[in-house]
């Protein structure tokens, strides 16, 4: 059982990886609600003289606090945040100095082990359980994975405004990797019945 679980999960892995590239090289799932600044130059510019070299995630406007503020303090500050909100743009921005790269081998195998021990992981969930036909092991991965979508990208939308087509193209592209896993691990959990 315990070969087939890691099977699955490798396998899951692979097909998760493979889709989440197809996704965001081929299809316009990547770029969905990203946008290119207007007059980049002078923004990089003022970026740079701002930050330098202090990579990071900034939220803007600051509320001017440090992390060891006291409650009196903090509840002050959210008064006047909320006038700097009224009379300012607002945002999430992450940060990094000149010397960066748009892909990596490292971060493309950061990627593929992420997707494959959430793979793994799914997959050892579903060996507890008792499905027995390949309809509903797949559903079961499928609904993990919505579970696992719904956990982080409705907040990021809610809370810091990341795009609707952003967040909904995120979520697809996440839902139907998780879909994959599913096609792939009921394809190999052939027999129901829990790890032991």
């Amino acid at each position: 059982m315990m070969k087939r679980i890691l099977l699955a999960g490798l396998l899951g892995g692979i097909a998760m990886f493979v889709w989440s590239s197809v996704a965001h090289l081929v299809l316009p799932l990547g770029r969905a609600g990203i946008k290119d600044i207007p007059n980049e130059q002078a923004v990089l510019v003022a970026l740079r003289s701002a930050l330098g070299e202090g990579s990071g995630l900034y939220f803007f406007p600051g509320m001017g606090l440090g992390t060891d503020a006291a409650s009196q303090q903090k509840q002050a500050a959210m008064q006047q945040y909320e006038e700097k909100l009224a009379a300012n743009p607002s945002g999430l921005l992450i940060y990094h100095p000149p010397g960066a790269k748009a892909m990596t081998a490292g971060q493309l195998g950061v990627e593929f082990l992420t997707e494959t021990i959430e793979a793994l992981l799914v997959v050892i969930l579903l060996a507890q359980t008792r499905l027995g036909t390949f309809g509903a092991r797949v559903g079961f991965v499928f609904v993990a994975g919505v579970l696992a979508v719904l956990g982080t990208n409705v907040s990021y939308w809610n809370w810091y405004g990341f795009p609707t087509s952003y967040t909904a193209a995120y979520m697809t592209t996440q839902v139907v990797g998780f879909l994959c896993v599913g096609l792939v691990a009921a394809a190999v959990m052939k027999k129901p019945g829990p790890l032991s």
